[in-house]
């Protein structure tokens, strides 16, 4: 099973190792009860036929100088209580059978000792177990050696083989699920410091670059103080590259203004119609040169902060009427009338109050640089199911080009290559409102010729 950025997962992995060794255990504690109750079950049939043997050796007894037996009924019956099995003896004195089976082999009695002798062999189609004891009978002052043999089929033992096994299965089993309960548990227990340590990480804001502090085991300390260098080494980084974007817009806008300014200045003393049309033409290259460093910068300041964006309460309504203010300037140049229709209440959020004033700022100078001199650009702003802020002109529109197709980087419509621009303005608007949980709405103006751009936004 894989994740995110990484092959497999701990705790399956933890969980099938530790069950394999559990498994292991419980075939061993299978095979450990099976073999150890199975030849408890061997030596109790074993200990009863050398008891059967030893009471009818016991019961020998010597008559006008020849072996008598009278054979007690209790060395028999005890074989007979234990299970179903079939019982055969016999007792042989020097090589003559006394009472019991004539085909039951015995063993020579030379090979006997004083402890009872076992042995299992095949006897009349059935696996018997065997015991042989030897006795000493005097016979006339003569010893004469007996052997009682004593024999019993097996059915009864494998009977009880089956439940042994039965019974060491079930336990095994057991043992088993509740040492996978206990591993699951175990796994649970183990594990947790990481999840510990991965929500006080992602519980953290896009600007909380706090060293990480939390109680984690020994194995996990070295991984928490290399992610606290990280995060060191993150904030640094970060606030260098905000430093190098303002720093890179102010040494890129202020040289591009000067030398503009001087090229104004080399105009107007220049007499030569093909002298002034050279001016005019580094004019028009220094401003778009100036236009989209600015907006490059922008989008960069833009794409930097989307992801540790500030969030404070702000009034849109303020917003608005600050970048109207601003750009009040640039309307007066070309005559055009720039309307407010702003509402009396404040229409407030929780958002970055830089990125939306830049938004802001490039739809309202979109817009004038797009307006023909003697018209008017409407700003309003609506308070509804969503707070809605849109600049209608009434410019030259959009020239038929898809409206999903100007959000993208660098493009313009085809109505407007005559005009400085970079293709930028709108990729700020529409990133902006995204970051932001809204959307950027492009339309014709309904009330005429121009264009409409809307920033919408969820009331929070």
């Amino acid at each position: 099973m894989t994740g995110r950025f990484g092959r497999g997962s701990i705790r399956l992995r933890l969980v099938g190792q530790l069950a394999a060794v559990a498994a292991v255990l419980s075939v061993a504690f299978f095979l450990i009860v099976r073999g150890v109750a199975g030849q408890a079950a061997e030596d109790t049939q074993d200990n009863i036929l050398a008891a059967s043997a030893t009471a009818i050796a016991d019961a020998l007894y010597t008559d006008n100088n020849a072996v008598s037996l009278e054979l007690p009924y209790s060395a028999i019956s005890m074989l007979g209580t234990i299970s179903q099995d079939r019982v055969f003896y016999r007792v042989v004195a020097d090589g003559t059978t006394l009472t019991g089976y004539d085909d039951l082999p015995s063993p020579d009695a030379q090979t006997l000792g004083p402890a009872p002798n076992f042995t299992t062999f095949p006897y009349r189609g059935e696996s018997v177990r065997v015991a042989t004891v030897l006795r000493s009978v005097s016979v006339g002052n003569q010893p004469v050696n007996v052997t009682v043999t004593v024999a019993q089929t097996q059915l009864g033992l494998a009977e009880i083989s089956s439940r042994i096994t039965a019974t060491a299965t079930a336990i095994a089993v057991g043992f088993f699920l509740a040492a996978m309960a206990l591993i699951l548990l175990a796994a649970r227990s183990a594990l947790a410091p990481i999840g510990r340590l991965t929500r006080s990480v992602s519980r953290r804001g896009p600007q909380d670059l706090r060293p990480v502090v939390t109680d984690t085991p020994t194995e996990l300390v070295p991984l928490v103080e290399e992610l606290n260098k990280f995060i060191s080494r993150l904030g640094t980084s970060l606030s260098r590259s905000e430093d190098l974007i303002t720093e890179a817009a102010h040494r890129v806008r202020t040289p591009l203004a000067a030398v503009r300014a001087q090229a104004e200045i080399t105009h107007h003393r220049l007499n030569k119609p093909e002298h002034r049309q050279a001016i005019r033409e580094m004019i028009r290259a220094i401003d778009e040169s100036s236009r989209s460093a600015g907006q490059l910068l922008d989008h960069a300041m833009v794409t930097f902060r989307a992801d540790s964006h500030e969030r404070d309460a702000l009034d849109l309504t303020d917003l608005l009427n600050d970048t109207c203010n601003r750009l009040g300037p640039t309307a007066d140049l070309k005559d055009i009338d720039l309307i407010r229709d702003l509402p009396e209440h404040p229409c407030e959020m929780v958002g970055d109050r830089i990125l939306l004033q830049s938004a802001l700022r490039n739809i309202l100078d979109n817009a004038i640089k797009y307006s023909p001199a003697d018209s008017r650009i409407i700003v309003r702003a609506t308070d509804g199911d969503a707070y809605r802020l849109s600049v209608s002109d009434e410019g030259r529109g959009f020239g038929g080009a898809a409206h999903t197709e100007l959000t993208t980087r660098f493009s313009r419509g085809s109505n407007v290559s005559d005009i400085v621009g970079s293709g930028l303005g709108l990729t700020i608007a529409d990133e902006v409102a995204l970051t932001h949980g809204g959307r950027l709405e492009i339309s014709e103006n309904t009330n005429g010729v121009g264009a409409c751009v809307s920033l919408v936004f969820p009331k929070q």
